[in-house]
């Protein structure tokens, strides 16, 4: 398949990059800043370089895709201001509208919902304290996933707690919080093994399962 990744130079979009190569497909990377693509990519990988506000060059990125990877994260530093992966992510949704693309596949946290999942004392606590205490990274994550949920796609949302270095490490629990035994941490490897899994496997499509290890 031809799969586009946005934020396919982060820790864990490089990861899903490679998983992708490895698994046979053609990627094309969508990447903000150029000096951080790896050398390794080589001739492999198609790179399209632009801001998540470039509508011309997101466009560009999707067309053609068999699927879409946003394996985008808000940036927690002091002092950021907006919702540019908001934007961003409206923008990659209406590429892949304009040219047929239905397999998407994102990133979130437990802080959004599963449609079909019923609140437990985790998916309270894990929502209250990003709201309290990670005011506009929750707000972007949001933004990021419910446009996502109401846009007609074959869309998986994979959610994780605590990200950590380190390799796969074996099985990947995957699940829902109110039927199914789940930890909080997940390695990068694993989580990027298992969203590279779901651009040909229609097992969570429309459906946000939480994976650790």
């Amino acid at each position: 398949m031809n799969v586009t990744v946005f934020g396919a130079t982060g820790a864990i979009g490089s990861l899903t990059v490679a998983e992708l190569l490895d698994r046979g497909h053609t990627v094309t990377a969508y990447a903000r800043n150029k000096a951080k693509i790896p050398a390794t990519w080589s001739d492999q990988v198609r790179v399209v370089v632009g801001e998540m506000s470039d509508k011309a060059a997101i466009d560009s990125a999707v067309a053609g895709a068999d699927a879409v990877i946003s394996a985008l994260g808000p940036v927690l530093t002091p002092g950021e201001q907006g919702h540019p992966l908001t934007e961003g992510t409206r923008h990659v949704l209406d590429a892949m509208q304009r040219h047929g693309v239905r397999r998407y596949v994102g990133h979130a946290t437990p802080a959004v919902w599963d449609p079909r999942e019923r609140p437990t004392w985790q998916t309270r606590l894990i929502r209250f304290l990003p709201k309290t205490f990670g005011r506009r990274a929750y707000e972007e994550i949001r933004g990021m996933t419910d446009p996502v949920l109401v846009s007609g796609l074959d869309w998986t949302i994979v959610r994780f707690i605590r990200p950590t270095d380190g390799p796969k490490q074996g099985r990947v629990r995957s699940g829902f919080f109110d039927t199914d035994k789940l930890g909080f941490a997940v390695t990068r490897a694993a989580i990027a093994a298992f969203t590279a899994a779901q651009v040909d496997d229609d097992t969570y499509v429309g459906r946000a399962p939480v994976i650790s290890n």
